[in-house]
């Protein structure tokens, strides 16, 4: 008999989705991840509008997770780690409101976790100054042209500037 698992989503963005998507793309107990745009106002947008700024999305990774293999804890441990949360709309050379820093909360107990989490790493004082990432309700996710998923994969590199 093959029991069905019961997956949970987490949606983050970190700057450009390639590097995002890499990290936690192999990480035992990650299903899946997909790159898409969250955040903003516009329906279904292109990679171009969302570049201009306007559309008020970020570049996130949406990742469907088994949480008996991986914990919504270590996937936000992962996301601290790599990327800097005290840039505004910028990480490394990409600059611009698409992205920024932000998590995006499927539910309830997801909110209070991440917020946790950011006063924990507040407390920890390993960043010297203000962190600016957002904490937000999720919004409808609109999945990135095919050519973005898994864009580092498939171009057999391993990051991009991460």
């Amino acid at each position: 008999m093959n029991k069905k698992i019961k997956t949970e989503l987490a949606t983050f963005g970190a700057g450009c989705f390639w590097g995002v998507e890499e990290i936690f793309r192999e990480l035992p107990g990650v299903i899946k991840t997909t790159v898409g745009y969250t955040g903003g106002t516009v329906n279904n947008p292109t990679y171009e509008e969302v570049c201009t700024g306007t559309t008020g999305h970020a570049e996130s990774v949406q990742i469907e997770y088994d949480p008996k293999e991986v914990s919504y804890e270590k996937l936000l441990k992962i996301f601290w780690e790599n990327h800097n949360p005290m840039t505004l709309n910028q990480q490394g050379p990409d600059h611009g409101h698409q992205y920024r820093s932000v998590i995006f909360y499927h539910n309830s107990t997801q909110k209070k976790v991440a917020k946790e989490s950011l006063k924990e790493l507040e407390n920890s004082h390993k960043w010297k100054g203000a962190i600016i990432t957002e904490i937000v309700k999720a919004s409808p996710f609109w999945i990135a042209e095919e050519y973005h998923q898994q864009y580092l994969k498939k171009r057999g590199l391993s990051s991009c500037h991460f």
